[in-house]
């Protein structure tokens, strides 16, 4: 982690974005500033591939910023910016699986199924975890995806919502605990709190 990283909490992005939304240059300019490394380091994850980092990041804030004037703050600008750079990845991942390639061999099916990964999810798999995701808090869904799928440290983190980080570690395993609940068809509610927690 680098000590020098400014603490940007998900209270002051989300002002920031607020701002850039009423037409503020400014704040937007602000706001990839603050959420550049986050989204950066998010794609990298979900899309394997370093390399197209750079353009993954670009066509989020592209897109986030073309549709700032409609974020009205009913989550954080950091949520909200992360689900349109998985929109981003997804949109790649299925332009580059419908993309024809050039192949040097006499048998190109053989080939084929021997370049597909073993033992991945399949598409309804993805969708029904994207959906127990979603259905966690919005502390615990933070902290999970940040850690879990972004590759933040706890630490990180922690600097990044202005909190401890025994809160971070705490709200990561809550969020395990809960999926592995509903993975497991085990009666619960999906967020995993039957009564009140802290965090």
């Amino acid at each position: 982690m680098n000590p020098a990283l400014p603490v940007v909490t998900d209270e002051t992005v989300t002002a920031i974005a607020l701002a850039a939304a009423r037409g503020d240059s400014d704040a937007s300019e602000r706001f990839v500033q603050a959420l550049q490394l986050d989204v950066r380091r998010f794609v990298t994850y979900l899309a394997k591939d370093a390399q197209a980092a750079d353009d993954l990041t670009q066509d989020t804030f592209l897109r986030a910023l073309s549709s700032l004037h409609r974020f009205e703050g009913r989550s954080s600008a950091r949520t909200w910016l992360l689900s349109i750079a998985r929109r981003v990845v997804a949109d790649s991942l299925r332009h580059a699986a419908v993309r024809p390639r050039v192949a040097d061999t006499a048998d190109w099916q053989l080939a084929a199924e021997r370049s597909q990964p073993k033992g991945l999810p399949g598409f309804d798999e993805g969708l029904a975890l994207t959906e127990l995701i979603e259905a966690l808090s919005q502390d615990r869904r933070e902290a999970f995806v940040l850690t879990q799928l972004s590759g933040l440290s706890y630490a990180e983190v922690a600097a990044l919502r202005g909190c401890p980080v025994g809160t971070v570690r705490s709200r990561v395993s809550r969020a395990r605990r809960s999926l592995a609940r509903c993975l497991t068809d085990a009666p619960s509610v999906p967020d995993g709190t039957s009564g009140p927690v802290a965090a």
